[in-house]
């Protein structure tokens, strides 16, 4: 009984304070949002990812009854404003358009990197889905994908593929055909798509993984040639061009995707009422009429898909950075 009476005084405190923070966590939950939400995007203005975020931006602010304030926050692939997000407070006001890359192929380049996609981040839904297109300068004679393997194959060291630069997803696209295709293309990194186009264009590089956005222009103009685009399904925007899967290659999936995504101890309640309203701006007419012609496919779901999406981009992307040996610039 004195062990009893010596607790009783210092316990009670605790359980007081216990109680006020779960009290106090409860109601930020359902006060939610109360100012702004900052949507962090890792790329500067102009770019794909900063072009959904304030497309999305706008319906999304009249859902949740405040402003969404997208803040740019570019550097090494996207990686500081996932970080940066990672490291916010958990009450929902700081959220990130994050890609794939930052969530599904640097942990695989960054030995060094800060977060972890599994631990220091909550799924909230993806957002965007975009196929990149293998395309040919004219000169090459090559109108299938297996024309353009025997070309490449048969003068070794000769074809190389422009992108926007290691790690990204045209890069990544490239090794995983040069795996499965055993096709000898060589890489050509540049220091962004436009480098890239404007030299695919003026016929200094032969071919190039570009996205349907920036190469479909110059595709309707006849400049390049399409021979494949590399998601799952054949793009919406190139309909009557084959993917590189259904060209003979099962499997090849090397799809761009974007994601909203949460600091991982934020409440479930913050999630799924983000998870909502950000489905619902991403299916209003207007903004999947925006999406699409930016050359982006509204596609939202569930956190629970969201997660097993990244984890299974995880492991696909470690075997191309591993079999490839792809390293970080």
């Amino acid at each position: 009984m004195r062990t009893s009476r010596w607790f009783a005084p210092r316990i009670a405190p605790l359980v007081s304070l216990f109680a006020s923070m779960l009290t106090a966590g409860l109601a930020q939950a359902q006060v939610f949002p109360s100012r702004p939400v900052t949507v962090l995007v890792g790329f500067a203005p102009g770019g794909g990812t900063d072009i959904a975020a304030r497309i999305i931006a706008r319906p999304l602010s009249a859902l949740l009854g405040q402003n969404v304030v997208v803040e740019n926050r570019p550097g090494a692939g996207g990686n500081i404003a996932t970080d940066l997000t990672a490291r916010a407070v958990p009450d929902g006001h700081t959220i990130s358009l994050a890609t794939v890359g930052a969530l599904s192929v640097a942990p695989h380049l960054n030995a060094k990197l800060p977060y972890d996609p599994r631990r220091d981040l909550a799924p909230i839904t993806m957002a965007v889905v975009f196929a990149n297109v293998l395309v040919v300068h004219p000169s090459v004679q090559a109108n299938t994908i297996a024309d353009y393997i025997r070309l490449a194959n048969a003068k070794p060291g000769s074809m190389g593929y422009g992108t926007s630069g290691v790690g990204g997803t045209g890069h990544l696209a490239g090794e995983l055909f040069h795996l499965m295709a055993k096709a000898d293309v060589v890489h050509v990194p540049y220091k962004g798509g436009g480098p890239a186009m404007s030299d695919l264009l003026g016929g200094q590089i032969p071919s190039g993984f570009a996205s349907a956005p920036s190469a479909l222009p110059h595709i309707k103009a006849g400049k390049i040639r399409a021979l494949a685009t590399t998601g799952i399904r054949r793009s919406a925007f190139l309909p009557n061009v084959p993917t590189v899967a259904e060209s003979g290659f099962p499997g090849y999936d090397a799809t761009n995707w974007y994601a909203y995504i949460a600091p991982s101890k934020t409440p479930r309640e913050i999630i799924d009422r983000l998870n909502r309203d950000l489905v619902r701006a991403l299916n209003t007419p207007e903004t999947r009429e925006q999406l699409l012609a930016n050359g982006m496919e509204p596609q939202p779901g569930t956190p629970e898909e969201l997660a097993r999406q990244i984890e299974s981009q995880l492991a696909v992307w470690g075997r191309v950075v591993r079999d490839a040996g792809i390293q970080a610039e």
